[in-house]
């Protein structure tokens, strides 16, 4: 590792511009020791500041994650509302004996030429939207991201250019396929700030030290994951008697683990600055993998070249997320017997509970602060501050039974974010079918939501309508026993889940207008929805950009393309079997006007919707990390 100067940069990562209503601005970042910081709004027409505060008097607590690691979530609720579609401008400035310090002393390049502070913009009404999911640093592509630095530079001071938000509709990290470079890097990082040790029941090593001097600890990881003897009556049942991991995505090779692998993963997939303490060179390799580790080398430090860009974007344009597998593991509560395996072993327990902390901390949290009362937060702070731990437990199950992580946004259309991953339906008649995505009692509070909207934007990370041929396959080999293989867990694979959805948009006081935005599949497309026989057809457009930094096999996904279109044709009988049929929709798609392929598109991209005053979807296209723009248009036009 290269040496340590004697002193970290005050701010490690952020400023991230979270929440953002006339209401409450929140603002996240995380710092190498405890601040006095003031938060400073201005015009900036005429840069008058028109909010000045110490953040101690309006923020939560601090939460320290490390010897020199300190989260900071400002949450400022103003008096009079914040002015809407005017730019504005925010500024923090660092207090110490030695003198006063602002964001650009820090980080000169956090803003954009010509500019003093960053900028932003509240919009009630949402016109632009980006959105997308699925951001691998490892992903042999460009990443999407910052297509939009790009775009924010040419555009940063017009109003009706800006986009309204950015949407991560999920897998923000891959706790579960990580590059080897990566880990060597999450590990030095950690020595660096500190971050906290832990100890740990029921696996093969006795604590997170234990792991590092592991022979298994780079790329033999499932050697280390559970599948012990604790759980073999369960897996029995599960499995049918054979021997397998808890764990199951393909690429668990380097599998994060503590809550201190957690953290530094996030700190270095949205900040160039831990970067700078990082050697790759210095790194325990086994020989088996070198080739390996130096062409995923390549990748993250392309990856990290770029993360400026990244910092300054999400600086300016307010962010919401949700987590997905992959921020936690693949197969995260895909069907009842995988929670019962995984959740009755204990260091699977805390290797999910630990994901969850590290979901808080970094996403979690800045959506909506409201939903985190005073009895949540004082758990966090007692895990911190009694690290790796019993109270680390105790903070693990309040997490697990904890089922407020979905949140709303008071815009028009209002915007709904469902969390698809925590209040699973159970299957009844086996352990091994998948559960349906939300329960019932979920989907009933999600219908009060809706009632008597004009129009809605729904974020649900799985598409609500996906691709018919691929969820024809899933169903297969799920009714063979193998749900896991193919990660069958989409809208239609529960009976229970999917007729209460369908049924909800026939509801007759269901919004005029429903937009969907999707991510998770790793492709991009769009569908028009109209249920048949119905003047007054709510109008329904399923709309999926993912990934980011990610795509599907490419030669797997020509074929699915063709089969789609070749078997579920408009007049097929095979349509007669999908659910969708039997709800009555018509489910039209559209095709990427300048792009070879016929519907499913195959880059890493960001997508861009722009909305009607009704909230009707006036334009719907992609941003290729490669470059240009992919638009969708209907059959019709």
């Amino acid at each position: 590792m290269k040496q340590n100067p004697p002193e970290l940069r005050d701010i490690l990562a952020g400023p991230i511009l979270r929440r953002l209503t006339k209401d409450q601005l929140v603002i996240w970042l995380v710092t190498s020791r405890p601040l006095e910081i003031s938060l400073s709004l201005f015009h900036h027409k005429d840069g008058l500041c028109f909010f000045s505060g110490n953040i101690a008097d309006f923020s939560p607590k601090p939460v320290q994650i490390g010897q020199r690691a300190h989260i900071y979530l400002i949450d400022y609720v103003p008096q009079t509302p914040l002015p809407t579609d005017e730019l504005l401008e925010y500024d923090l400035t660092i207090h110490s004996p030695q003198g006063n310090r602002t964001l650009t002393d820090y980080i000169p390049g956090l803003v954009y030429d010509g500019q003093k502070r960053p900028l932003f913009i509240i919009k009630p009404r949402l016109d632009h939207i980006l959105h997308g999911s699925c951001r691998k640093p490892h992903y042999p592509s460009k990443d999407a991201l910052l297509r939009i630095d790009e775009e924010l530079a040419e555009t940063i001071e017009q109003e009706d250019k800006r986009p309204a938000l950015l949407i991560m509709g999920g897998d923000q990290i891959y706790a579960d396929d990580v590059a080897g470079p990566m880990l060597v890097a999450i590990h030095q990082v950690s020595q660096v700030l500190g971050l906290f040790p832990e100890k740990l029941t029921g696996a093969t090593v006795s604590d997170s030290d234990e792991i590092l001097h592991s022979k298994y600890c780079y790329y033999y990881r499932e050697d280390l994951l559970p599948h012990n003897k604790e759980t073999k009556t369960l897996r029995d049942r599960f499995f049918g008697g054979v021997r397998k991991p808890i764990f199951t995505a393909a690429a668990a090779h380097n599998h994060l683990v503590t809550l201190s692998e957690v953290i530094a993963m996030y700190l270095l997939i949205w900040s160039p600055e831990l970067w700078a303490y990082v050697d790759m060179e210095q790194a325990d390799i086994p020989d088996t993998h070198i080739d390996l580790y130096r062409s995923e080398r390549v990748e993250i430090e392309a990856f990290a070249a770029g993360l400026m860009g990244v910092q300054r974007l999400l600086a300016h344009l307010p962010t919401y997320m949700i987590f997905d597998d992959h921020d936690v593991t693949d197969d995260w509560n895909l069907t009842r017997g995988w929670e019962e395996v995984a959740y009755e072993n204990p260091f699977s327990r805390r290797i999910i509970g630990n994901a969850l902390v590290g979901y808080f901390l970094f996403q979690g949290w800045g959506n909506n602060p409201q939903s985190f009362n005073d009895e949540f937060l004082e758990h966090v702070h007692t895990c911190f501050r009694q690290p790796g731990g019993k109270q680390q437990d105790t903070l693990i199950s309040y997490l697990l039974k904890f089922h407020n992580w979905h949140y709303t946004l008071p815009t028009s259309p209002k915007m709904i974010v469902l969390d698809t991953r925590t209040n699973r339906w159970w299957s009844e008649s086996s352990l091994s079918k998948p559960s349906g995505l939300m329960d019932w009692e979920e989907l009933s509070d999600m219908q009060q939501e809706l009632m008597n909207q004009p129009s809605v934007l729904l974020i649900s990370p799985a598409p609500i309508f996906g691709v018919k041929i691929i969820e024809v396959i899933q169903r297969i080999i799920t009714f063979c026993g193998h749900p896991l293989l193919v990660d069958a867990e989409n809208w239609m694979a529960h009976p229970g889940s999917a007729n209460i959805i369908l049924n909800i948009f026939r509801h007759r006081k269901t919004p005029k207008n429903f937009v969907i935005l999707s991510g998770d599949v790793h492709y991009s497309f769009a569908y028009d929805i109209k249920l048949k026989y119905r003047h007054n057809s709510p109008n329904i457009w399923q709309i999926t950009c993912s990934g980011f930094k990610n795509e599907f096999p490419h030669t797997l996904l020509l074929w699915f393309d063709r089969l789609n279109r070749w078997l579920y044709a408009k007049h097929s009988p095979l349509n007669w079997f999908t659910k969708r049929h039997r709800m009555r929709m018509r489910i039209r798609p559209r095709q990427p006007a300048n792009h070879d392929s016929k519907e499913l598109l195959n880059k890493s991209s960001v997508g861009r919707v722009r909305l009607s005053d009704r909230g009707e979807p006036i334009e719907i296209s992609v941003l290729p990390a490669s470059g240009g723009e992919v638009w969708f248009h209907s059959k019709e036009q």
